[in-house]
C-alpha cells in the first residue's frame, strides 16, 4: 500500500464524518452506473430468446441465449471478484461493464451475418455486463455498517430500475433504428445494451475514487492491528461459512425460478398472438418489480430480518408460478401480475441473500468470496434458462411455471434450519 493511500485511509479512520460522506458518495456513483447498467440488461432478457428462435428456427433452444449470457456472467463474476479483490472495485467493475458492452456489439454483428456460432460466443461475453451489474450492489456495502447493508444494497438496485424499465419499452423503437441501419430488428436492443454498458464502465472508472473496498480493507487492517496491540479478542462475522451457505442457497433458488419463467414468457406470449410491444410491456413490469421495491425491501431486511424476508421470497415466487401457470394465455393483465410477482420474489431473495453474504465476509476476502457466490447464482440462472426451453417444448409453459413455483418453497426449510442453527 503506497504512502499516499495510507494517509488517505488514516484520514477516514480519524474522521467518521468523512467516512460517512465517502459512503454516500460511493452510493451515488454506483447508483449512477446502475442506471446505465440496468438499460444494458434489457436486450438479453427481452429479445434474446426471440433472436435465437428466429436464427435457429425452433423453440427447443430458445432458452439457450439466457443460459449462455448467464453462464458467461458466472465466469465474469469470478473474474470481476478477483480483479476487485486485487485492484479495487473501480478496476473490477469498470472492466466488467466494458467487456459486456463489447459482447453486445458482437451479438449485433452475429445477427447481421446470421452466424449462430458468433451469436453464442457474443452472448457469453455479453454476460460480463450482467454479472457486473449484479456485482456492483456489493460496492455500496463496503463502507456500510451491519445496520445499513441491506439498505445500501437496495439503494443501488433501486437505481437500476430506471434503465431496466426503460430498456424493454425501447425494444420496438430500437428495432426500427436497427432496420434503418440494415440490421435485423431483434438485434436493435443490443445496440442500446452496448452503449449503456460501456457508459456504465466509464462512470465507475472516472468517478469511483477513492476506492471503497481499498478503504474498507485499510480500516479493517487498522482494527486488527489495534486488537493485536491491545490484546482484544477478534470477533468473527456472524454466520461465517453457514451464513455464506444460506445466503447462497437463497439467491440460487430465487435465480433459478425467476430466470426459467422469465426466459420463456416472451416465447409463450408470441405463440398466443401478442406483439413485440406487448412483450416489452410485460417484461418492463417484471424488471420494474425486480428493482423498484428495493429501497423498501432493504429497510425491511435490516429491520425485520434476513430470515423473514427469505421466507417472503419463497411465498411470493410460489404465487407467481401458480398465477403464470393457470392464467389464460391471452390475458395481458394476469401475465403482468404474474411476472411482477416473479420480479418481487426475486428482489426479496436477492437482497436478503446478499445481506447474509456480506454479514459473513470480511473486507480482506470480501470481493473474492462475493464473486464466487455470484458464480453459483449465475450457474443457477444458466441452468434455469437452458432447461426452460426444453420443459416448454416437451410439456408446456404452465408446467414450467408450476414447477418453478413449487421449487421456490425449498427456501422455507433452508432458512428455518439456519435460524435453528444460530439459536
Amino acid at each position: 500500500m503506497s504512502g499516499k493511500v495510507e494517509v488517505t485511509i488514516e484520514s477516514y479512520i480519524e474522521s467518521p464524518e468523512k467516512l460517512k460522506s465517502l459512503y454516500r458518495r460511493v452510493l451515488l456513483v454506483v447508483s449512477l452506473s446502475q442506471i446505465f447498467g440496468g438499460a444494458g440488461l434489457a436486450a438479453g432478457i427481452t429479445v434474446g430468446a426471440l433472436l435465437a428462435q428466429q436464427m435457429l428456427g425452433t423453440d427447443a433452444y430458445a432458452g439457450v441465449p439466457s443460459a449462455l449470457f448467464t453462464l458467461g456472467s458466472a465466469g465474469a463474476a469470478f473474474i470481476v471478484g478477483k480483479l476487485s479483490q486485487r485492484h479495487g472495485r473501480r478496476t473490477g467493475l469498470s472492466t466488467g461493464f466494458i467487456v459486456g458492452g463489447l459482447g453486445a456489439i458482437g451479438v449485433v454483428m452475429a445477427a447481421i451475418f446470421n452466424s449462430v456460432i458468433m451469436l453464442f460466443i457474443s452472448l457469453l461475453i455479453y454476460g460480463a455486463g450482467t454479472a457486473t451489474n449484479l456485482q456492483a450492489r456489493y460496492a455500496g456495502t463496503d463502507l456500510a455498517n451491519d445496520k445499513q447493508r441491506a439498505t445500501a444494497i437496495s439503494t443501488t438496485m433501486l437505481m437500476t430500475t430506471f434503465g431496466a424499465v426503460l430498456g424493454p419499452n425501447l425494444v420496438e423503437l430500437m428495432g426500427k433504428v436497427a432496420l434503418s441501419m440494415g440490421i435485423p430488428a431483434l438485434a436493435g436492443p443490443f445496440l442500446l445494451s452496448a452503449a449503456a454498458f460501456i457508459v456504465a464502465g466509464f462512470v465507475l472508472f472516472v468517478m469511483l475514487r477513492p476506492d471503497p473496498l481499498e478503504i474498507a480493507k485499510g480500516i479493517e487492517a487498522h482494527k486488527q492491528q489495534f486488537a493485536q496491540e491491545h490484546q482484544v479478542q477478534k470477533t468473527h462475522p456472524m454466520g461465517n461459512k453457514r451464513g455464506l451457505a444460506v445466503g447462497a442457497t437463497v439467491m440460487v433458488l430465487t435465480q433459478i425460478v425467476m430466470v426459467a419463467i422469465m426466459t420463456m414468457t416472451p416465447v409463450h406470449m408470441k405463440h398466443h398472438g401478442h406483439g413485440l410491444s406487448e412483450v416489452g410491456i410485460v417484461i418492463g413490469f417484471h424488471v420494474g418489480a425486480m428493482y423498484l421495491p428495493s429501497l423498501v425491501t432493504g429497510i425491511l431486511v435490516d429491520k425485520v430480518g434476513r430470515t423473514a424476508m427469505s421466507i417472503a421470497a419463497g411465498v411470493t415466487l410460489l404465487l407467481a408460478g401458480l398465477l403464470a401457470a393457470f392464467a389464460p394465455s391471452d390475458s395481458m393483465i394476469l401475465l403482468i401480475v404474474a411476472l411482477s410477482l416473479l420480479g418481487l420474489g426475486w428482489n426479496f431473495g436477492l437482497i436478503s441473500g446478499t445481506a447474509q453474504i456480506v454479514d459473513a465476509t470480511e473486507p480482506s476476502t470480501r470481493a473474492k468470496t462475493q464473486g464466487k457466490m455470484d458464480v453459483f447464482v449465475a450457474l443457477a440462472g444458466a441452468s434455469g434458462g437452458a432447461l426452460s426451453g426444453m420443459v416448454v417444448a416437451n410439456a408446456s409453459y404452465a408446467a414450467l411455471s408450476l414447477a418453478g413455483g413449487l421449487l421456490s418453497l425449498l427456501l422455507i426449510p433452508v432458512v428455518i434450519w439456519s435460524r435453528r442453527e444460530f439459536e
